[in-house]
């Protein structure tokens, strides 16, 4: 049975291929740390790819929001910024035209609306209109209820992160959490951190459209080398511009809480729970009701700054986690480590050590329609060629849990993914797996924005069942296991 079981995963991804309808397109002058949002913006029935990119930190490009075509990769339109625009889109219509505008932001304060059908800037958010408040990077957003009542949801987000602090100086700007108004980019309410100190973490919100005020909406502070905590609080909290009353989950030690958490129902009550990663190498869930730990699990020698899988990896109900994180402490961090934890108690049921460094986030897909899911995962690697150089090479990977075995799911491509989350789905709605993945084209250095390689592979691979985590934060963008 367990060599059926390789030999089936094996003939699956045997269907994994640059086809004739696959395509790769390459952008000479950027990089990304964006991951790629899907939504159909010329009307011709296939996804379109959305993605964030640009040049070093502080450095300016002609593209650095920007539109693929899904079915060839051309460039649809492109966006200037001053800065990287680091986030990945939120999408919703509000022109009015049937097709989803793209909210995107990054550093220096960088947000803006943008018209998908033709590229156009609907707004950019003007700091100049707060000159008492300090605006640093924006992260993703959220959508939320109409809180200026013009008949569009709103804009829950964080800004937050001041490069020019030394990494361990304490004094540190305060972040926020703001509201925005999605139809003009209007800041409706903001409130600093309740314990004062900085965000990166990008808010997940469990929004209930019924009462949306007792929304709860989950924050973390700190970072690499600044203490941080993690928070849960509610709508209402913020539309009085006050976090103060907000509940305090767990403190981050020496570090904070970088990655996005994740809201998912672990008990089985029909309430969702809460599972956030700290940069110190745990992984915590706290009931979504009563905020008590439910478990707690850490990897020791390791720091978090990637975002969670959430699937079915074992034979029981309660969804369980996928986490890639880096070995050793910033910034000393050269290597990954993966592990499978169950959600029903906080147990590791697959551990393994795949890559290169990075803080792209894994995915679940059921490849194989035996009801329990694979993983799918960013891996960077490095080949030491006839000169003796190492040469940077990315591919995919495909974890299996019935039988824990890792495949390669594609050969590698030159260069190396820093941050990009792929995405995975039907583009097309033809019943089969499609996949978007980007990657830098450098061979022989990491970190450069000299050259950004976005593939689509289409698949003779059927989608079994709805994919419910195939894209950064979850399908619907939002941190939601739905």
């Amino acid at each position: 049975m367990d060599e059926l079981k390789k030999i089936l995963l094996l003939i699956i991804l045997s269907q994994v291929s640059f086809s004739q309808d696959s395509w790769t397109t390459v952008l000479p002058t950027i990089g990304t740390f964006s991951s790629p949002r899907l939504t159909d913006v010329n009307g011709d029935g296939t996804l379109d790819i959305i993605l964030g990119g640009g040049r070093l930190e502080f450095q300016a490009s002609d593209t650095a929001m920007f539109a693929l075509d899904g079915n060839n990769g051309e460039l649809l339109w492109s966006i200037p910024a001053n800065d990287q625009i680091f986030g990945s889109a939120a999408l919703m219509d509000i022109t009015g035209d049937g097709i989803k505008d793209a909210f995107l932001g990054g550093r220096s304060s960088e947000f803006k609306a943008i018209n998908s059908k033709n590229g156009e800037v609907l707004w950019a958010f003007d700091t100049l209109s707060y000159p008492n408040e300090r605006w640093f990077n924006f992260y993703n957003p959220q959508f939320i209820h109409d809180v200026d009542q013009d008949g569009f949801r709103d804009i829950l987000i964080a800004n937050g992160g001041d490069i020019w602090v030394e990494p361990f100086d304490p004094n540190r700007a305060v972040g926020k959490l703001c509201i925005l108004s999605a139809k003009t980019g209007e800041l409706l309410k903001s409130a600093n951190m309740p314990d004062g100190r900085e965000i990166y973490m990008s808010v997940a919100i469990d929004f209930d459209s019924m009462a949306p005020l007792v929304s709860k909406f989950i924050f973390g502070t700190g970072g690499e080398t600044i203490p941080g905590n993690l928070y849960v609080g509610t709508l209402q909290m913020l539309i009085n511009e006050d976090l103060s009353t907000a509940t305090k989950l767990a403190e981050g030690g020496t570090k904070g809480f970088i990655a996005p958490p994740v809201w998912v129902d672990l008990n089985l009550d029909g309430k969702r729970d809460i599972v956030s990663s700290s940069v110190d190498g745990r992984l915590l869930a706290f009931d979504g009701v009563n905020f008590e730990p439910m478990w707690q699990m850490k990897l020791p020698d390791s720091e978090c700054y990637a975002s969670m899988a959430v699937g079915l990896f074992n034979d029981d109900a309660i969804p369980d986690f996928f986490i890639s994180v880096a070995q050793g402490v910033w910034p000393e961090l050269s290597w990954t480590r993966q592990a499978m934890v169950s959600g029903l108690n906080g147990n590791i049921e697959y551990l393994d050590s795949l890559g290169y460094y990075q803080t792209s986030s894994p995915l679940a897909v059921d490849l194989t329609g035996d009801g329990i899911d694979e993983v799918i995962l960013s891996v960077d690697y490095q080949v030491l060629d006839s000169l003796g150089r190492n040469s940077f090479f990315t591919t995919l990977y495909v974890i299996e849990f019935t039988q824990n075995q890792a495949e390669p799911m594609v050969d590698g491509l030159p260069g190396h993914n820093v941050s990009s989350t792929p995405w995975i789905g039907d583009m097309d709605a033809d019943g089969y797996l499609d996949i978007i993945y980007c990657h830098g084209t450098n061979l022989y250095h990491s970190y450069t924005f000299d050259g950004l390689r976005v593939n689509r592979l289409k698949t003779t691979i059927p989608i079994s069942k709805p994919i419910k985590w195939g894209s950064y934060m979850g399908s619907n963008y939002d941190g939601v296991y739905k």
